[in-house]
This record gives C-alpha cells, structure tokens and sequence, in this order.
C-alpha cells in the first residue's frame, strides 16, 4: 500500500457499505471462494443488531469490519458449529437479554494490514460487552496456517506452538496477543475451510467487569470497602469492663465513619495480665486466657449493633490444654468465625510455651473474601499465597512487635505479601508500654494499609499509614474493581504468570484451607 493516509476512522455500519464490504472481504479471504455475506445478510444484521456492526476506513473506504451477535450461551455451550450459531445464517439466534457478545466476523483488506485497524476493531468490542454489561466475547477462530503442518502436528501441538511464538498463524496469534484464550478445539466449525483442515479453536474474552443481574432482594459484595484500623495504645486497666469501654469507644468511631472492617491489633488484651504479674508468665498468660471469651461474646454483640465486622485482633486460649493464639472475626450480621496462629514466635514457644494452630482458610464476608494472619504468619509467605488461590482479595494481619526491628519484619514482608498475591493488606500494631505486665514491656507499631504497585495504586504501594507510635485510628477506602483489573491488565501478573507446571504449593494440615 503506498498510498497516503488522511483519516482512519471507526463506525457503524451502513448498507451504503455493502459494495466496499464485500470487496474487502473477497480481499480478506481470497483462499475461500464464495467467501463473502450477501446483501440480505448484513441487512438482517444491521436490523437486530446495529451497534454490532462495525466498520473501520481509510480515506472514507471501508477496509475493514466486525460483525457480532448477542446470544445466550445457555442454548449452545461449547459444542456448537458457526452455522448453528448464526441460525442458519438467518440471525435468529440475536438475543437481546443473552449475556455474551458472539463474534460473527473480523476482516480487514490485505492492502491495510499492519495498521492495527483489527485491534480497533476488538476494542470496540470489548467496550460494547462491558457497556451491555456481558459475561464475555466469544468466537471460533480459524486456524488458516494449520494446513501447513498438519501432516507433522495435531491441533492441540499446533496451538501449543503458536502461543510459544514457534509458528505465527495470522488469525489465533493476533487473537492471543488481544487476550483471549483458547477454550477447546472444534472439529467441523466450518465446513470448507481448507486452510484450517475445517478446525477452529474456540476463543474467549472475560468481561472483569460483568455483574450478574441482580435479584429481587438486597444481597451480593461490596465493590468499595472502608476499613479502619485501631493503632491501640497499652495502659493499665482496672478491669475487664474497662477494657471493653476502651474497646467500644474505638468501634464507635471506626462505625461512624461507616467503616466496614474494625482491626484490632494481637495482644490487645495483654494489660488484663498485670493482675497476675506475681505468677510466672507461662501463668499469668493462662489466667488471662479466662478473658478471651467474654471479650469475644462482647464482640459479637458490637458488631450487630454498629453494623460493622470486628476482626478481634488475637487473645490467648487454652484448649485441650494447649496454650494458642486465637482470634474472631466478628459478622454484622451475627456469625462468627476462628482464626489461629500458625507459627509462635521462639519467644511465645520458650516464654509461653505457646502451640501453633494446623488451619487456614478465606473468610466470606459481605466485602468479599478476606485472610487474616496473625503477625510472625504474614512472614511466611507460603500462607497468603495459599489464601490468594482461594480468592482473597484482603488480608488482615494484626500485631504486636517491641522494636522497630521486629516491626520492620512485619511492615516489609506485609507489603511484599500485597504484591504477590495482588492483594490488598491491612496491618495494625500496638504502641505504648505496659510497666507491669512481664514480657509486654515495650510496643512499637505504625499500622498501615498496602496496596499492588501498579499504575492504578500508589507507585510505593502505600495507601495509607498511621503515626509511629501514636494512638489513633487509620481509615482507608479500598477499590476492588482495580485488583480486577491487575488480575487482567497488571503491567506485571504474579498469579497468572506462575510456572505452576514446574512447582506448587501444597496445603498439609486440616481441610479448613478451601
């Protein structure tokens, strides 16, 4: 092509287009004979479709053109041939209230390849589908350079090949490099395809953004979730009434700012202990182990009635004679759930004689689903990454660190934990010091929410942070739809690009880690 180009423009389809279209596509598929729509097609197409049809120009001259249906996908699934699809080539298969964008046709003239005009055309597309609120973009796709090898490789080796970048096939590389992937490989898609040995592989695009219609009730997650997080401050109390009071007032304030999450730090009961300061400390920490109940039954009550979920911190609690390190995830709505630490530090084991806890799990919350690890767990980053496959999209770690050493562990393994696994992550600490507590002397603590380091977050992947050691409470707004979109668009994507056919992690313990 040596002519000049003025004006590249994308629009809707007209049947003032015809004559342009089918030279185009005569171009497009000269190995095809008869490969062209006729006139009574594109006419039904533009009737119960318009927005469907596209066509992009050069200088005004149509050169290319996408042609879609909508259909639900329900009455086909994956088994189905192109002419089915198009009902008989009659169209009847448009369903306005269907939910996925079906790819009839892409072509564009020889003359005005290498331009990308096809990726403005597949753009468009995945604009349409997010705008109709569809599940997805689905079409076959021919394979028009399998007849090249298909005497030395079957289908399934092909598309192996072609996703390695060993063999460029001019219909499924380009499909790839838009992200869509391969579904399956049908056989007999359509008929007279010689180039494509009648082959196609069924590609899909996913919609990140589709939501289901919704029902008649109020129910579903929040897209946007509050959270605050309580940077507690250790001092003397009289009793547990008061310390429930101080407890309370924190809530109170996190709920009035219509926070959805309230993070307690671990520990945070530890000055109910100078009580039992004249007793050993594997003795003292037992007796305040008595606490860890009431506490969590008052928690439970606070969460319903200033709607928000009360994530506990963590409490010691003896059972089966076994010291651990548990916490409460405390609903709005009434439930509740246990969570435990899995690793004591060597100072909770030698000190304590604390034991480990064998479970992890996601949480279902109204937010979504979330992970809580308790402090020395968040350094481990086999545990998050195991919550990550199931779904979470954030993770709590409340805890308790005496100097800015043991904080820096929390702080630094916290946020690489956030980019991992493409998380949000949500810590909070203690401050202060407790005189007459043994083994609780000093805190230190800056609480903090961290974020993926991508364009959509900030470029340090701090969203917010409390002031080192400082009583207060930090709240920060955060927007799940943008983990979506890493998920799909991540200048870098963690959990997508793990070579997982050369190593796995594997969960041992009990089956709470669904």
């Amino acid at each position: 092509m040596n002519k000049t180009i003025d004006k590249v423009e994308l629009r809707y389809l007209k049947m003032e287009d015809y004559e342009e279209l089918k030279e185009t596509m005569i171009q497009a598929y000269s190995g095809m004979s008869e490969a062209y729509w006729k006139e009574k097609h594109v006419k039904k197409l533009l009737e119960v479709f318009p927005e469907g049809q596209v066509a992009v120009t050069v200088n005004e001259k149509v050169v290319g053109c996408a042609l879609s249906l909508i259909v639900d996908y329900t009455n086909f699934g994956d088994n189905h041939t192109y002419r089915e699809i198009c009902g008989d080539y009659e169209f009847d298969t448009h369903d306005p209230e269907g939910n996925v964008l079906y790819g009839i046709d892409v072509f564009i003239h020889p003359d005005y390849r290498g331009l990308r005009l096809g990726r403005r055309l597949y753009d468009y597309r995945k604009e349409l589908c997010e705008q109709l609120n569809l599940k997805a973009i689905v079409f076959g796709g021919r394979l028009p350079n399998y007849h090249k090898f298909s005497k030395e490789l079957s289908t399934k080796e092909y598309i192996q090949k072609v996703k390695l970048k060993e063999i460029y096939d001019p219909v499924l590389s380009f499909q790839l490099s838009n992200d869509f992937h391969v579904k399956k490989v049908m056989r007999g898609y359509l008929p007279g395809d010689k180039e494509s040995k009648e082959y196609a592989s069924l590609l899909q695009w996913d919609n990140i953004y589709y939501t289901r219609p919704k029902k008649k009730y109020a129910q579903g997650t929040k897209e946007y979730v509050r959270v605050g997080l309580v940077q507690w401050q250790m001092r003397n109390y009289k009793s547990l009434d008061d310390l429930i009071e101080q407890s309370e007032y924190f809530i109170d304030a996190v709920s009035g700012y219509r926070c959805d999450f309230a993070l307690f730090p671990e520990f945070f009961n530890a000055p109910l202990m100078a009580a039992f300061n004249h007793l050993s400390e594997p003795a003292a920490i037992r007796e305040l182990a008595k606490f860890t109940e009431p506490i969590r039954d008052k928690f439970i009550e606070l969460a319903i009635s200033y709607n928000i979920n009360i994530i506990s911190g963590s409490m010691p609690l003896v059972e089966n004679d076994k010291l651990y390190n548990v916490g409460y995830l405390c609903k709005r709505n009434g439930e509740w759930e246990r969570y435990v630490k899995l690793h004591p530090t060597p100072d909770e084991k030698k000190v304590w004689g604390m034991a480990g806890g064998d479970e992890i799990k996601v949480y279902d919350t109204d937010c979504g689903k979330i992970g809580i690890l308790i402090c020395y767990d968040s350094e481990f980053p086999e545990l998050c990454r195991i919550l990550a496959d199931q779904g979470m999209k954030i993770l709590f770690v409340p805890f308790l660190t005496d100097t800015q050493n043991g904080f820096s562990r929390v702080h630094y393994c916290t946020r690489a934990r956030a980019i991992e696994n493409e998380c949000y992550v949500a810590i909070a600490g203690s401050v202060g010091n407790l005189p007459k507590v043994h083994n609780m002397d000093i805190q230190f603590a800056q609480s903090a929410v961290f974020t993926p380091c991508d364009f959509a977050f900030p470029t340090n992947g701090i969203k917010a942070e409390a002031t080192p050691n400082t009583e207060m409470i930090l709240i920060a707004d955060l927007d799940l739809e943008l983990l979506k979109e890493l998920h799909q668009f991540g200048a870098v994507q963690n959990l997508r690009d793990r070579r997982t056919d050369i190593y796995e992690i594997k969960w041992n313990g009990k089956r709470g880690a669904k």
